[in-house]
């Protein structure tokens, strides 16, 4: 009994506590990123070499146009002359194109950082081959730093929501206080449940991909938008947006969002957060000469002046949607260079114009077996001599649209509401993007994958049907990178996963759809949370009117 009690005063005291609770973050922390050496050793054998190599190569593709662009062989190698290929390497391919084919599909910073590795690489090994690159570690640890990050951003999500909650439902001190302690205790929990998720740890280090880029910047910008920094949250979309452009898909979410609380101010800071990062990334293209600069600086200071005079709230996010805006217009009037975006991002959205690209757990899988393809006519419609035709690719594009709509319509809500499940309603659109749209390769679902560990603050139902969704994931990435390879140990799992795709595909579609439907407002919630006084629901939302 004397053991116990010394041993009860040992785990009660807040120094002890402490002390624990960083050891197990540490481990935790050890344990992932040993996890992630070991996947990329056992996985040698089936990488998927065809990524690196094209990133290698487009990289590679960017010193190249320096060295044709610079007078020697020392000013293309300097930074001037590698950031001249750089500006110049989106134009050359258009023009080089044959029928629109660019090959070329990076966004500017993905492409930035793809040079910028390559670079490195061509200093250390002159002579490498583009088929050969060496030194992939750079880009794993671009890939760590970014898991990291999405890790400590779902933390800081959940436990956001549970101290607001403690804070809306408990009068009690200690109550209180116990509630913010839960709140840290399953931001951890969820935290390392993304930290360790299987399927991102293969696609990042044993594919390897870099789909986890745009990770941290979707998961910030909601923490930007439930503490209202809309014009932060715009801003943080726009800039990951220019390293995978799949992060478009799922943006109107957040311009959705305010407009179902008739919040139009925050609409607009959020198009004013993106269209100013956007058009300050992508500004060496669009203001290519002088005169355009010139007008840039008197459109932002007769816009400085006009809002100084007035007085007006939030006035440095109008100016620099404004400039933003301006940017763009000045650009299309002065000549400046568009293929940024034709290349970068156009190009990408009808690379692949296939219903399926590989082993999909999704609708269009369950579509192609029935005979469909991406541009089957869905709907015709005749007025005399005009014939409008809606395919299935602009049919599932509505669906998906439509039920964004759902999901920003259930954030407004469950916000006012402070509902927990405005949690789930961040992790749906990446949920429903690749269940409903066409042209998703497998790997898509590691987004929804990662983010849905934020249902360990929600509820238990909706926990299991996360760890679901990773093992689809998973298996999709497995599958993919075992038939790339083929060898004949893994022929039978192989066979496997082929089998079950089918019934795989539903699977995951019953899993969206829970999620789904837990996005709708439901009253009895909070009648619910009122009667629950000990032991209270998990519940979210904005303080009422933060600033």
């Amino acid at each position: 009994m004397g053991i116990r009690a010394l041993f009860r005063n040992f785990c009660a005291n807040k120094f002890t506590q402490r002390a624990l609770l960083a050891l197990l973050i540490i481990a935790l922390f050890l344990g992932g990123i040993q996890l992630r050496r070991w996947i990329g050793e056992t996985t040698r054998h089936v990488r998927y070499q065809h990524d690196i190599v094209n990133a290698f190569y487009w990289g590679s593709q960017t010193m190249k146009e320096a060295r044709r662009l610079s007078p020697d062989e020392a000013s293309a190698n300097s930074l001037t002359g590698f950031f001249r290929g750089y500006l110049a390497l989106y134009d050359r391919v258009k023009h080089k194109a044959y029928n629109k084919d660019y090959g070329l599909d990076y966004p500017p910073l993905r492409l930035l950082v793809m040079a910028i590795w390559a670079r490195q690489v061509r200093s250390q090994f002159p002579g490498v081959d583009d088929g050969h690159p060496k030194l992939v570690n750079p880009l794993l640890k671009i890939n760590l730093l970014c898991e990291l990050l999405s890790a400590v951003a779902i933390f800081l999500l959940v436990r956001l929501c549970l101290e607001r909650q403690s804070r809306a439902t408990q009068s009690d001190s200690r109550s209180s206080l116990a509630l913010q302690r839960r709140a840290s205790i399953c931001g951890l929990v969820a935290a390392s449940v993304a930290w360790l998720e299987p399927s991102m740890i293969l696609d990042a280090h044993g594919w390897p991909q870099w789909d986890v880029w745009i990770l941290p910047f979707y998961l910030f910008a909601a923490l930007a938008a439930l503490k209202n920094r809309w014009f932060v949250c715009g801003c943080l979309l726009a800039a990951g947006a220019m390293f995978k452009g799949q992060l478009l898909f799922v943006a109107p979410f957040f311009v959705l969002w305010p407009l179902w609380q008739k919040r139009w101010n925050r609409a607009l800071a959020v198009l004013a957060g993106f269209i100013a990062t956007a058009a300050l990334i992508t500004s060496p293209w669009l203001l290519h000469m002088p005169a355009a600069w010139v007008t840039l600086l008197a459109v932002i200071g007769f816009s400085w002046l006009l809002f100084l005079q007035r007085e007006l709230p939030h006035r440095y996010e109008w100016i620099s949607g404004i400039a933003g805006c301006a940017a763009f217009v000045i650009g299309a009037f002065t000549g400046g260079s568009f293929a940024w975006l034709q290349v970068g991002f156009l190009y990408g959205s009808e690379h692949y114009p296939y219903l399926v690209i590989s082993s999909c757990y999704n609708l269009p899988s369950l579509l192609s077996k029935l005979g469909w393809s991406l541009k089957d006519p869905f709907w015709s419609v005749h007025f005399g001599f005009l014939d409008f035709h809606l395919t299935l690719q602009w049919t599932l594009r509505l669906l998906y649209l439509g039920a964004l709509a759902v999901c920003a319509h259930g954030a407004g809500r469950q916000v006012r509401d402070r509902d927990p499940r405005v949690l789930i309603a961040i992790t749906a659109p990446w949920l429903l993007m690749f269940a409903l749209l066409g042209q998703m390769h497998e790997r898509y679902l590691v987004w929804g994958a990662v983010v849905s560990a934020v249902a360990l603050g929600v509820s238990l139902r909706l926990s299991i049907i996360h760890f679901i969704i990773s093992a689809a994931s998973t298996a999709m990435i497995v599958q993919v990178m075992l038939i790339d390879k083929k060898l004949e140990a893994t022929l039978w799992a192989i066979d496997l996963l082929k089998h079950v795709r089918g019934y795989a595909s539903v699977l995951v579609l019953a899993c969206v759809a829970v999620y789904l439907w837990n996005t709708l407002p439901m009253p009895t919630f909070r009648r619910r949370a009122a009667r629950s006084a000990r032991a209270p629901s998990l519940s979210l939302g904005p303080e009422p009117e933060e600033a």
